[in-house]
């Protein structure tokens, strides 16, 4: 039972994201604005929001430090994106 206040989330091992959400959540962890992610990867800022909203929405999560927890503990990251810092 999850605390008072607080909706219990299942692990739910089976949540996949696309390459392009992994690509999109990498640069994120790394600490880049969606701006910066955008330019990175060619897009525009909305479609890098875009993506960061469906990344939410299958985590269960509302922002980009619960997705980080979230796909860490799923082993959505690979340990080497966690640890690199680029």
């Amino acid at each position: 039972m999850g605390a008072v206040g607080i909706p219990e989330v299942h692990e739910d091992r089976s949540i996949k994201l696309t390459r392009r959400e992994l690509e999109v959540l990498s640069l994120v962890i790394e600490g880049k604005s969606s701006k910066d992610v955008a330019d990175a990867l060619y897009v525009s800022k909305r479609t890098v929001d875009f993506h960061l909203a469906n990344i939410y929405d299958k985590l269960q999560v509302s922002n980009r430090v619960q997705a980080f927890r979230r796909a860490t503990r799923l082993g959505l990251i690979p340990l080497e994106v966690m640890l690199s810092g680029n």
